[in-house]
């Protein structure tokens, strides 16, 4: 019997190809973020992406700020991982020894109470995307990325931006129950994922989730103690005038858009907070006020 691998068609190599490619750009874009500070180990332990997954734990810990070749070292032994493990092959006593390294959380290592799960929500062109950059520096909260199965657009990047998955890789979390929520919304479906979450949660960073108002009721259900906040605009005038000022929009697709800000300014009064949108820092400043206090 012949053990020849078989031979694959001239568009399954290049698909072949293709996919190598975009592995490797994933890799990057991740050791990248990394050494930005940006992300660390228990984020790549997080990711659902198989190139992340097979990064080797030695060149991640390598790309993180202040962590030098001889500490990696140290690190590794006392966590018992061999030199070419890959980051899917961690076990759970391994990333738990890698948790009590101090110098691989960018929290405050003397935290050692949970932080707060906020799940901002509100109408459409309120401003939520604008919050969410601007929180995006700050060590002390950590961005939920989620996950959805629409294409991305110009400029987006798998793993930053958002998980983009097909909707059998998204129906497999479903059944998972990988998903701390998912809704439909506008034609796709987008879903939290569950681990990062927890994790981010459990040595002591606030957790950011900006989702649609169907997400953050699924929120209250499952995880009670979450905070909901609704961000809304200083007028509805404003807002109107914000929804229509997109000039490739059809009138029926205004008006669709109109009516749907309606349904959601009307869900106000079910979240925790309503902060009015009137300075993109204030807003930002409150919610971290918000957040810090509810760990006293």
């Amino acid at each position: 019997m012949s053990s020849n691998p078989p031979k694959l068609s001239l568009d399954q190599l290049k698909a072949a190809g293709r996919k190598a490619v975009l592995a490797r750009g994933e890799r990057a874009q991740f050791k990248a973020l990394l050494r930005n500070g940006e992300r660390d180990i228990f984020d790549a332990i997080a990711d659902p992406r198989d190139s992340i997954a097979r990064l080797k734990v030695v060149e991640v810990l390598e790309a993180i700020p202040g962590v030098g070749v001889t500490k990696v070292k140290a690190i590794m032994e006392r966590a018992d991982i061999s030199l070419t493990r890959r980051i899917g092959g961690l076990g759970s006593k391994q990333t738990l020894a890698l948790r009590n390294e101090k110098i691989l959380n960018r929290v405050n290592s003397k935290a050692e109470k949970q932080g707060t799960l906020i799940v901002m929500s509100g109408p459409g062109g309120v401003g939520k995307s604008t919050i969410t950059s601007e929180l995006r520096s700050n060590s002390h909260i950590w961005i939920s990325i989620s996950a959805t199965t629409r294409e991305p657009r110009p400029g987006e990047t798998n793993g930053v931006d958002y998980y983009f998955l097909n909707d059998a890789e998204f129906d497999e979390m479903i059944n998972r129950g990988d998903f701390l929520e998912w809704a439909q919304f506008a034609g796709a479906r987008y879903g939290t994922p569950k681990k990062p979450v927890k994790d981010a949660l459990k040595i002591g960073k606030h957790v950011l989730l900006e989702i649609e108002i169907a997400g953050a009721r699924q929120i209250r259900k499952v995880a009670p103690e979450a905070m909901l906040v609704f961000i809304a605009p200083p007028s509805w005038e404003e807002l109107v005038s914000r929804l229509t000022a997109r000039g490739t929009d059809s009138p029926e697709r205004r008006a669709a858009r109109l009516a749907l800000a309606q349904e959601e300014m009307a869900a106000a009064s079910e979240f925790d907070e309503i902060i009015v949108n009137t300075e993109v820092h204030e807003v930002a400043a409150v919610l971290l006020s918000l957040a810090s206090s509810r760990q006293l």
